[in-house]
């Protein structure tokens, strides 16, 4: 359930919608997707504010919920807006987007997004540009919890100009599809990074 504190919000405008991310340790991401005047929402955390700007960018269609454990929410947000919440859709009907598996086991089942049109590859957990995941020299990084396996295969064929994650601002210049490679190919050798960054991250919330 959403809180009743003001929460602290950015906003980034984006040529297809808008992503807003909570100033907070897991800096928490959410995203309204744009086309032809239809509005998708992705894993989105509730401010009064930001979905004044949503409404105001077409009419909203539908929440989709991309990883098992991501309900934030996507339930009040959805009935809110009297729109279906899709929970790890396999297809969203009429969405210029597709969906790509990214993993599919117990205690982890996520499907990311992938609009060719605009190059945008949407992803809710396997990678981000908080803190915690973009460990190295690039902005972006693999969950801790996927680093000695990360799954390199659904983003193989991808490339993106446009990344959106759950965790942590949009990427959107220089060479994304790169740093997205990258950071996928230094997952494991970035742990001890990782390890060395954790005392800070939990000492000063992320």
């Amino acid at each position: 359930m959403p809180s009743d504190a003001p929460l602290d919000i950015v906003v980034e405008e984006l040529p297809f919608g808008l992503t807003w991310t909570v100033r907070e340790p897991m800096r928490r991401s959410s995203h309204a997707l744009v086309d032809d005047g239809r509005v998708w929402l992705v894993d989105p955390v509730a401010d009064d504010a930001v979905l004044e700007r949503v409404a105001a960018l077409g009419e909203p269609v539908g929440v989709l919920q991309l990883l098992d454990r991501h309900g934030r929410d996507g339930e009040v947000v959805a009935a809110r807006l009297g729109v279906p919440l899709r929970r790890l859709p396999g297809t969203v009907p009429d969405a210029p987007f597709r969906v790509v598996r990214v993993l599919d086991k117990p205690g982890w089942r996520e499907q990311a997004l992938w609009w060719p049109e605009r190059e945008a590859l949407v992803v809710a957990e396997t990678l981000g540009t908080a803190r915690l995941f973009a460990v190295g020299a690039g902005r972006v990084g693999v969950h801790p919890m996927l680093r000695l396996l990360p799954p390199r295969g659904p983003f193989a064929a991808l490339a993106p100009a446009h990344l959106l994650v759950g965790h942590g601002p949009g990427v959107h210049t220089g060479d994304v599809a790169g740093e997205v490679a990258e950071a996928l190919a230094r997952a494991r050798s970035d742990i001890p990074r990782l390890l060395a960054r954790l005392p800070s991250v939990i000492r000063h919330g992320g």
